[in-house]
């Protein structure tokens, strides 16, 4: 009795051990199934500049945390500033020729024509008190009716060149015709675009964050030559900074754009919390057949999700992280 009785003991033992040891193993598989693999994720800002040049100055290095507006590096620009002040000048050039346009003729030379049309209208009195004198005499019989005529008709000749010297008076206090002075506007405009183009094509050469983040990269050294548009920095603002996992297509129905993620990383202390911000509409891998409950089960589809920037700023791209779905 007392051997059957310890054998049925050990066996009572064995059986608890088991059934603890199993229902461990069925906890940690709930908790894991609960969780999937990701990745960190980094979508980079890329800083170029649109015109060529030489690489005057790098003003950042890789793993420096800039503020938007901090100057990250300036290409060699003597080329661009010679092209702005000679578009300058031509403005300046422009914008006087219009306005010399739009005055009179210089005090001087108005003096000069008011000149000739006193002197012209006391030659028109003087001939027109000889063609009163020949008229008398005409009648009397004292001179001839030719040099009447003739005294009439330098009278209408003065009197005109009057009319002349005042017509020239107005034209002179005038400034140029509507049509000379349309044409000046127009070349004004036109110098203007080309100085705000000179403009531009300086401010390119150098570059500015276009937002906070952090330097990842840095391709060019100064004195290098930078073809236009190549990539000089690679910025990393916090709000590009994601993390990516993969679900079955099993689960996919249990997770929704705005659902809270809970997620785990090497070296962080505790779980941070995110948001998830994209599902993908297709599955990123296919098995080669007609679609079964089986094949269904190697179906995953990416979902990313994206944290606040005094989490994100501590995540790098490419760190293995595990996250937790429906907490």
């Amino acid at each position: 009795m007392n051997g059957s009785h310890l054998l049925q003991r050990r066996l009572f033992f064995s059986t608890g051990i088991a059934l603890v040891l199993l229902s461990h193993l069925l906890g940690c598989t709930r908790t894991e199934s609960d969780r999937v693999q990701g990745y960190v994720e980094g979508e980079f800002v890329y800083i170029a500049s649109p015109v060529p040049g030489t690489l005057e100055s790098l003003r950042v290095r890789r793993g420096d945390q800039v503020e938007a507006g901090d100057a990250l590096f300036a290409l060699e620009d003597t080329l661009e500033r010679s092209a702005r002040q000679e578009a300058d000048q031509r403005l300046v050039q422009g914008r006087a020729n219009l306005e010399d346009l739009k005055k009179g003729k210089r005090t001087t030379e108005v003096a000069a024509i008011e000149a000739q049309r006193m002197q012209a209208q006391a030659v028109l009195a003087l001939s027109e008190k000889e063609l009163a004198r020949l008229e008398s005499l005409v009648q009397s019989g004292a001179a001839a009716v030719r040099d009447y005529d003739r005294a009439h008709s330098m009278r209408d000749q003065d009197r005109q060149r009057v009319l002349q010297l005042e017509a020239d008076m107005k034209t002179a206090q005038l400034g140029s015709r509507t049509d000379q002075i349309a044409s000046a506007e127009a070349n004004v405009l036109a110098l203007e675009a080309a100085l705000a183009k000179a403009d531009w094509g300086l401010a390119q050469k150098q570059q500015a964050a276009p937002q906070a983040g952090l330097v990842f990269d840095t391709f060019y050294s100064e004195g290098e030559w930078v073809a236009a548009g190549r990539p000089v920095v690679a910025l990393l603002p916090p709000a590009n900074i994601k993390v990516r996992a993969f679900v079955s297509e099993t689960r996919l129905g249990a997770i929704h754009t705005g659902d809270r993620v809970r997620v785990v990383a090497d070296g962080r202390p505790a779980p941070f919390e995110g948001t998830v911000s994209f599902i993908s509409p297709q599955a990123e891998f296919t098995p080669p057949v007609i679609y079964s409950r089986e094949s269904r089960a190697k179906l995953v589809f990416m979902i990313e999700a994206v944290f606040d920037p005094e989490i994100a700023v501590g995540l790098h791209p490419g760190q293995p992280v595990d996250v937790q779905f429906g907490f």
